[in-house]
This record gives C-alpha cells, structure tokens and sequence, in this order.
C-alpha cells in the first residue's frame, strides 16, 4: 500500500476492505469484479476511492456473465450514475433487495418481519416502546407463548454466529 502511495506501483488488486480510510491522490481508475454482490452505499463508497487528485478518474463496474443480462441488476447499478448521496443510494438498494435478516446470515432480500420502513424513526421508536412495556410486565413471555418460541429459534441462531 505504501509503495502505491508513493507512486513506485502503478496497480494495486485488493478486496473490498479498501473502502476504509484509502487516501491516494495518484488513484485514477478502478475494476470491480462482480460489481452485483455489492451494495449500492458499498459500490459509492468504493468509487470515492479514486478521483481524490487533479486527474479525471473512472470507476469500472464488471458484472458475473449471468448478472450482466439482468434488467434488474443493470437498473439498479444505473442509480449510480444518477446519484452522487450514499444515502440516497442505501434507500434505493434497501426498497430494490431489501434489509436481509436484522439478526442473521443474510446480508439482503426480504426477511419474514417486515417493517414499513427502516427509515419510519417513529414507528421504530414505538415499537420498541411496546416491547420494553411487554417485558416489563411479562419477563419470561409466559403470556406470549409465539413470541417465547420466536425468540428461542432467534437465539439459536445468533448462537450459532458467534
């Protein structure tokens, strides 16, 4: 990494852990291989690696062969093209592949809970509201057996990831 900082490598290959923090002026252009796992705020950021010096920079977007005829999957790399806010961006890519599981493997897709909006502060806020009622009142769920058995299986699960 030093040595392309200092301009004595002139092509660096590495995985997507260059999104953090990589400062280099001397950075023109980048190749993202199967650009279609990645997230939209993902790919926004990595194309802030380069462009950071006077030159005009590129950002490649190179997508698997099945992807790459994919009307879905070219719509939504367009954005990218239209939107300059990783924020915007994030919203896009949640209502187009979804959330994923909040407490599992899955980085996206639909989970079986579904929210209005991640982004709907006050609806989050009651519900979590609720939730601190509900325990408060029922602490070993003895009145909500569904719910006991719900968290039971969550907590298989989250057992399993760590």
């Amino acid at each position: 990494m030093a040595d392309f900082l200092d301009n004595k490598i002139q092509i660096l290959v590495s995985t997507s852990v260059i999104e953090v923090g990589v400062d280099v002026p001397n950075a023109t252009i980048m190749l993202i291989e199967g650009a279609e796992r990645f997230g939209l705020a993902q790919l926004h950021q990595f194309r802030g690696r380069v462009g950071r010096g006077a030159e005009q920079s590129y950002c490649f977007l190179n997508l698997s062969q099945e992807e790459a005829a994919s009307p879905k999957t070219i719509e939504r790399l367009q954005a990218l093209t239209k939107y300059q806010d990783g924020f915007a961006l994030a919203k896009i890519d949640l209502a187009q592949r979804g959330a994923g599981e909040l407490y599992g493997l899955n980085q996206s897709g639909f989970p079986e809970l579904q929210i209005a909006s991640l982004f709907d502060y006050e609806l989050i806020k009651k519900a979590q509201a609720e939730a601190k009622h509900l325990i408060a009142g029922d602490p070993d769920l003895k009145k909500h057996p569904l719910l006991k058995a719900q968290l039971g299986d969550w907590e298989k699960t989250v057992s399993h990831l760590e």
